[in-house]
């Protein structure tokens, strides 16, 4: 067993059958152990999956032409405030930022590009008393979990360490950040709806059903239409309530902007669908999909993807507005990913053409390829090119 089973066994000993929601914050969050807040950030191909920004740096440009038009329609604002939660090691900001002092640097001199992620004391889906934070404030965050970082104690945002004047964002934005909040899951048996929760037995973790651990659980594919009471027994689906917390909280804190948020899912109809009979929660560990969510607690990624409906009804309900609902490959088109592949073809590669026969011109082919490859896996309507990028704004 790892160290956090441990820990599982011990809490399920004391209270009961966790819900899987429970079980998958602890997995991912608890402190000293969860997967995302111990050791190493796990992205990238030294860890156990992949994001755009490790594809290409033609991803943060593309963020960056982003920013700039968003910049604009909003009267040019200076400073600029972009805040970027679940940002990890920093790619995309770092691309950003290089991408706007080399080819718009009016941004570049208002950009106050600030990153908030998921680490030991921290939960971005958690509430905040004082939405706006006046200035020179420090807001602290409490985590939603009853875990040691949930005591009362104030907990401190990384990006205001640094002593920076609190100012509401004009943008928020996230890459692959929803996907990663706890989720329940819902079964159905005999046209009535279960909850999986995760018992033990000597030491051994395993999934029973029981009745909805609450009614916002139990009504919220009803929320969305979804006809389950006619799908086959055994059909599972995820329920992310975490999601619905977060849109309120970025609400509360977004002035006069955009909430743009990139991530793997659909809209309800699409997501919860009779074909999707075991639903779409997955592991990942060291590059290898497996949909064993109560295998090693703390040493794998577990997933779900993201009911896109939720995300935009919340929004609507605390003031924002539908800007847009696309596919990645549709907007990287749309920000000129193309354009500036051939850029780069004409700028850095044009050996390939001028000297075809020298060994300059071939290693220049080769580049090349392996440019136009990059592109072609961020885009691909069958992988990353079919995730969705969802655009809000307040008014």
């Amino acid at each position: 067993m790892t160290p956090l089973q441990h820990i599982i066994v011990e809490r399920i000993q004391r209270e009961g059958p966790l819900s899987f929601a429970d079980y998958m914050r602890m997995a991912l969050y608890d402190p000293g152990h969860g997967y995302y807040v111990t050791g190493q950030a796990k992205m990238g191909w030294e860890g156990d999956y992949y994001t755009s920004t490790d594809i290409a740096a033609f991803f943060a440009n593309c963020m960056g032409r982003q920013l700039h038009l968003m910049w604009e329609k909003l009267g040019k604002p200076d400073p600029f405030i972009v805040l970027e939660q679940g940002a990890g090691r920093g790619d995309l900001a770092s691309g950003v930022r290089t991408w706007a002092a080399q080819q718009a640097l009016d941004l570049h001199a208002a950009l106050d590009y600030r990153t908030e992620d998921i680490r030991i004391g921290m939960d971005v889906t958690s509430d905040i008393s004082q939405p706006g934070y006046p200035q020179g404030d420090t807001p602290t965050i409490h985590a939603t979990d009853d875990s040691m970082y949930s005591r009362g104690i104030p907990l401190r945002v990384p990006w205001l360490e640094q002593q920076i004047p609190w100012n509401r964002p004009h943008i928020i934005l996230s890459n692959e950040l929803v996907d990663a909040f706890p989720v329940h899951i819902v079964e159905v048996r005999d046209k009535h709806l279960y909850e999986l929760y995760v018992d033990a037995q000597e030491g051994r973790l395993f999934p029973i059903l029981d009745e909805p651990s609450s009614a916002e659980v139990a009504n919220y594919l009803d929320n969305y239409k979804i006809p389950w009471t006619v799908f086959r027994d055994g059909w599972r689906a995820e329920i992310n309530l975490d999601a619905l917390r977060w849109m309120q909280r970025l609400a509360n804190i977004l002035q006069k902007g955009y909430l743009l948020t990139i991530d793997y899912g659909d809209k309800a109809r699409a997501l919860y669908s009779p074909h999707r009979q075991h639903g779409t929660l997955a592991c990942y560990y060291q590059h290898q999909m497996n949909e064993q969510p109560l295998v090693r607690p703390g040493q794998q990624d577990i997933t779900a993807h993201v009911n896109f409906s939720a995300l935009i009804d919340e929004g609507r309900q605390h003031g924002l507005r539908l800007n847009a609902f696309t596919t990645q490959r549709q907007w990287l088109e749309n920000m000129g990913i193309h354009t500036a592949l051939e850029q780069l073809r004409n700028t850095q590669f044009a050996a390939m053409d001028t000297e075809r026969a020298t060994d300059k011109g071939q290693i220049a082919r080769l580049q090349w390829l392996n440019q136009q490859q990059r592109v072609a896996a961020l885009t691909d309507p069958t992988g990353m090119g079919n995730f969705k990028v969802l655009i809000m704004r307040r008014p």
